[in-house]
Parts: C-alpha cells; structure tokens; sequence
C-alpha cells in the first residue's frame, strides 16, 4: 500500500514538472539580480591563504511563483496574493554574497545561510574573534579570523522572513498580503504574547520577547477595543507571572489600541496598545485580538528555493545581468542556527528542496541548534516567536513529525518523517543535525531521537548525521564571565565552554561528505539502548553546595531534572499540523492530556554528559552545567528569559566552579536560599526564579 502510494506521488509530481516544462508555461524564478553595491576587495584588501582577497556583492533578487504550481500549492494563501499580467505572484528579497575574488579559488561550495531574525549567522559559527555585536556582524564588518574565507567557501545571505524591519543591517524580505477574492480584507484571530524588558505603557502588537520593535505587527479590524464586533467578538488582554498559572484579565477600559508614549494621552493606532498602568518585566501578557491583512510568508520557503537554483543553473537572470556567483557543477548547501535550523527543517518537510524543474536544490543541510518546526507557513505566522519552557510556550513549533526517518505517532495517530516528501522525489540532501544540551533539556531534542513516548532509539536515515555537542550552551558565554552577582539574568555564571572548534570539524567534515562523497562519522548522540539517554528521574548528578572557588561566590544548587513538557497543541480544524501550516482559529490552543516523553543524557563519573565532546569540555578546569535557573529582577517580575537570548544565544547553561573540579552537561539548577525545595525548576520557595 505504502509503495502504491509512494509510485502514485512520483507519477502525480513528474507528470507536473512535465507540464510546467512546457513550452510557453510559466516557472518559478529569479527575474532579476540588483546589485547595488560591490565591496572590492572587501575586509580593506585582507588575504586569506592561497585563496586569496574576497568581494562582497550587496543587493536584493526579484523572483515570481506560479500559485498554480504543485510544489507551490501548499504555501499558505498563495491562492489569494495579488498577481502580475503573467498570472504570478512577485516577492523581492535583500542578498548579500562573500566570494573570493578569483573565482577559480572558490571550493566549488554555495554556502547559503538562513538569517536568524534578520540577522546573519554562519561566520560566527565557524570564524573565531566574529564579536557578539549584531549590527557589526550584519555589516560584515570584520571576517574574524577568516576561517571559512581561507577554506573558499561562497557565502550568500538573504532575507526569508517577511515580517522582519529594516534596520540595524537586518535582511529583509517583502511579500504581498493576501486578500479574499472580492477585495476585502483577510481577518482573523491573533494572540500576541507579549513581553517587555522595561515598565512601558505602549507596545506594537508584535511585542514579544524575541520580536520586540524588530517585527512587523497585524494590524488590528477596529481601534475601538471596548465595542463588539458584529459578530460579538471582543479583544481580550490578560496577565499572569508564569506560563501554568491562571490568566488573569485586565479590563478593556484599562487599556485601547492607541499610542500613549510615556502614559499621555493615546492616540489611536491598529498596530499599538496603550496600557496606562504600565506593562511591567516579569510577566506574561496575552492579547487576544482580530486582526486583517496576512502576509504570504510562506514565500520565503519559495525564496530559499529559487535563489539557490538561481545561483546553481542560471548564468544569467532574465534581463540578461550576469549570475556573479554562477560556477557550473557548484553544490550548494544550506546552514542555520536556532531558529533558523527549524525553519531548514520545515524547509525540507514541505518539500522545497525540489525546484520546479525537478532538480534537487541544497545536496547538504546543516541545522545548527535548531529542533523541531518553524512557524511560518500560517495565515498570521509570527515565525519570530519561539519554544521556550516559559516564553512563547504556546506557539507552534514542535507538531509531529519529530525525527527525520519515519515514524508513527501514537498519540496523534499519524505516520511521518520529516524527510517524506524529499524521499519521494529523491531530493533528500545530506543532512548534519548538530545540536547542544539546551536542545535536550528545554529544546525537546530527545524526540528527534526516539519514538515519541521514549521507548526506543530511531536510528538515522543513511543521509542524515546527529551530533551532541556535551557541556555547551546553545551559544557560549563570552570570556571574561562576571566574577560577582548579579550574573546577568542568571544566578550562576554562563556558560563559556566554545562550540567553534567542534562546529569547524563538522563544517570539514560535512562539506567532504556534499562535494566529495567522503563518508562522515557515524551520529554521536546518547542512546535508550546503552542507558546514556534516560528519564530526567533517573540522572545521576549530585547537588552543589555553597562554595566560593575560585574568588566567585555561588548559593548552593540542587538539581530537580525537569524539562520543557510537550502536549499536542489543537488551533483548531483549519490548521494542518502534519505540515504546522494553515489558519489558527482556537487561540489559545486546546492542551492534549497525554504528554510527549522526555529523556535527557545520563552523566558519566565525571559528570558529563556525551558523547560529542568539544571546546575545553575535556580540561578539568570547571564544572559545566546544561541548566541553571534563572532569577527575577524583583519580586515582583519572577519571568525571566535565559541569559543571551536578545542576541539569538538562547543559552541557560552554567559555569560552576567548584572543588573538586569536575565537568558536567547536566539539567536545570535551582537556587537554594534555605532548606526547602522548590516545586519548579524555575522557582524556589522564596519567589520565582525568572
């Protein structure tokens, strides 16, 4: 039956790209390549070994999509966007490419990065001395210490995320919004959590904690929150210190959706709410309103596909400007990190990596810290929202399917792996799943692993490699670490064992494996079979007492092995949680009643956990912990975003020194101020810890 149905799709699909290959049909493509501006040589003339000096080439790629199109088809409301006279539907997209300024000194790699919020990612995966300053990284403005220009890779850069602004150097990308077939106005319900760092009284509806003023917001269908819509709907705003508490509702004459800088007087505005009261850090607020115009964000999975094939075929665009980057027989391989590596997945799930002419578009993927799914192909996505145990804990990012190979899910009843639709075409890339102890503890990464209730191990697909970095941080701490609380947002010190030496030998690894055919090492992740992935109860880590090694004083910790449950999440009939695409029309969502099972790494006797160990994970120089709790600035703002997550470092690990010296990749820490323990990871006795 499987192998009827597999056939039928292979002939349903290349009867379609016989079609479209036609003559006088149209096809997805780059129409034009504007190139604005040419940095030559770029780093002020820098040389990188026998490669030689780079360029950098900045501009932006106009590309149109056939909504008609099969591979088309699934991207949401690509039905209802407006149309040019050829009956396509127009995107343009920001590009920014890095390429030796000899082409023949290139390493024959594309290497295309998927930008994280806007922001560009990749080098400071693999390139030492990058800095953590976002805006200097997104202007290129240092190639640190060159280690990807003097292996010849091409780097390219594009915006994806259509609801990102411009600004501080961000790419960005722009899509038209959908419209139903009269003209009117798309509506529909949005919830906004939202999040603020300081006391404020108005925010843009989009104000969360990773979107903040970086995102666009849906506009809202009426200013006036406080009349019924005809249909008896009215917007909601409500409060509450931690995700499982009651919500608790702020009345709509306490607030309007209006402008009111500093508490004065408010003015109207569909994009803003006024809260003379103030919103205050250390809470979670939830917005609950009707909103118009969607955008088709899923064109950004159509730009992810159609700029590579641009790149990889096409000498020249249809104007006839020349394809800076064209090298026939190039690879092209395609890396993100965090948010960026789910939406690779989610790239590959919903069948992108096959273009419109039936070819395969990335040979290799590389999803760096980055589990589960991406949000974007939604009617009012907001694909900047995350995953976290208290932030964004509602959003959708983690529907089944879990693992690459496929599987069956006894909770929702449905058979799939990520890797379906690529299958069937034969448009599978080879994939470096890489990722660190935050994804096992709070990232749900145990499920990419094993079965969903946690019973046995699921091997790899023989074109996919997992790799478990041990003893790091979703990203390290920068050095020096501060010697005396407050630790940031945290009550121990971060992090700073490096993730870069060990990301470098993956990326030679990896690139050997794509453009050479030189097999890799085997997946080194913690397995159910030889006991090293465990339930959290069943670790075998000690507490911490109090100690002041080293000069830095720390509170005792106490470890109480809790994770980041998972439940099925209903947003209702339209949404197809197979693909995690559609409409939400249930906000907030229904919570199944039976949990995913989560399982973590068990610690050796030196309280490590494995198996990929890299950095200085193997010096016997501190104690390093996958977790740590994380406190409030008062008590009376106990929610409290782990440390480094403004900056895309969404690390909640701990550096804790203490003799005798021993190192650990272990789960969330709790503060302990007296002899009572805490009933959450994340709060004690006293307040929350947030």
């Amino acid at each position: 039956m499987r192998t009827a149905l597999t056939l039928g799709m292979r002939l349903a699909i290349a009867l379609e790209i016989l079609l479209y290959a036609a003559p006088g049909t149209a096809q997805a493509r780059i129409t034009r390549l504007e190139i604005a501006r040419v940095e030559s040589p770029a780093f002020g003339g820098a040389s990188f070994g026998g490669i030689g000096t780079y360029e950098r080439l900045i501009g932006r790629a106009y590309g149109e999509v056939d909504p008609q199109h099969l591979l088309n088809a699934l991207i949401q409301d690509i039905e209802l966007a407006p149309r040019n006279a050829r009956g396509l539907v127009e995107y343009a997209t920001d590009v920014d490419i890095l390429k030796p300024t000899d082409p023949a000194r290139s390493n024959g790699v594309l290497f295309f990065n998927v930008v994280n919020r806007g922001n560009k990612g990749g080098l400071p995966s693999y390139n030492a001395r990058m800095g953590r300053d976002l805006a200097a990284n997104n202007r290129l403005a240092s190639p640190g210490d060159g280690f990807m220009m003097r292996e010849g890779y091409t780097m390219v850069w594009f915006g994806w995320q259509a609801d990102v602004l411009p600004g501080n150097d961000r790419m960005t990308m722009h899509v038209p919004i959908a419209r139903n077939p009269d003209g009117t106005p798309i509506t529909g319900i949005v919830r906004s959590e939202i999040v603020v760092a300081t006391p404020t009284a108005t925010v843009n509806l989009s104000t969360g904690y990773f979107t903040q003023l970086s995102h666009a917001s849906y506009p809202t269908v009426s200013t006036d929150n406080r009349t019924p819509l005809a249909d008896g709907f009215v917007p909601t705003l409500t409060v509450r210190a931690r995700e499982g508490e009651a919500r608790q509702p702020i009345p709509n004459t306490a607030w309007s959706s209006a402008a009111c800088p500093d508490g004065g007087t408010p003015h109207p505005s569909e994009t803003q709410v006024c809260y003379a009261a103030q919103f205050q850090p250390g809470r979670l607020y939830e917005l609950i309103y009707r909103a118009k115009d969607p955008t088709v964000l899923g064109l950004g999975y159509a730009a992810m596909r159609d700029l590579a094939a641009f790149f990889k075929h096409e000498p020249r665009d249809a104007s006839g400007t020349a394809n800076p980057i064209y090298r026939p027989g190039a690879k092209a391989v395609i890396q993100g990190s965090s948010q960026s590596g789910r939406n690779i997945r989610t790239f590959l799930h919903l069948g992108f990596n096959q273009d419109e002419a039936g070819r395969i578009v990335y040979e290799g993927a590389l999803p760096h810290i980055g589990g589960g799914l991406a949000a974007l192909n939604i009617r009012f996505a907001q694909a900047g929202r995350a995953w976290g145990e208290q932030i964004d804990h509602l959003y959708p990012a983690y529907d089944f399917p879990f693992t690459y190979a496929r599987i069956t899910d006894p909770i929702t009843g449905r058979t799939q792996g990520i890797l379906d639709r690529c299958r069937t075409t034969n448009t599978c890339p080879r994939i470096f799943h890489v990722a660190t102890a935050l994804e096992m503890w709070e990232g749900r990464q145990s499920l990419g692993l094993t079965d969903p209730l946690g019973t046995r191990d699921v091997a790899d697909p023989d074109n996919v490699r997992t790799y478990l970095m041990a003893s790091t941080q979703h990203g390290s701490a920068p050095l020096p670490l501060l010697a005396q609380p407050p630790f940031g947002s945290c009550q121990q010190q971060p992090n700073p064992n490096p993730q870069i030496w060990t990301m470098r030998a993956l990326l030679v690894a990896f690139t050997r494996w794509v453009r050479d055919d030189v097999a890799p090492p085997s997946s080194a992740v913690p397995r159910i079979a030889d006991h090293t992935l465990v339930p959290p109860e069943d670790l075998g880590f000690p507490s911490i007492p109090a100690n002041n090694y080293g000069g830095v004083p720390r509170l005792a910790v106490k470890f109480l092995r809790l994770t980041n449950p998972l439940y099925v999440l209903d947003f209702g009939p339209q949404y197809r949680p197979q693909d995690s695409s559609g409409i939400m029309t249930v906000e907030p969502p229904r919570i199944g009643s039976r949990p995913y099972r989560l399982l973590v790494p068990q610690v050796d006797t030196e309280y490590r956990s494995g198996p990929t160990r890299g950095g200085t994970s193997s010096a016997p120089a501190a104690s390093r912990t996958a977790s740590v709790a994380c406190k409030a600035a008062s008590s009376r703002s106990p929610i409290r975003a782990p440390s480094g997550w403004p900056r895309g470092i969404h690390g909640r690990q701990s550096r804790s020194a203490i003799p005798p010296v021993r190192r650990m990749s272990t789960p969330c820490a709790e503060l302990r101020t007296n002899s009572s323990s805490s009933s959450s990871c994340w709060q004690t006795t006293r307040r929350p810890l947030w």
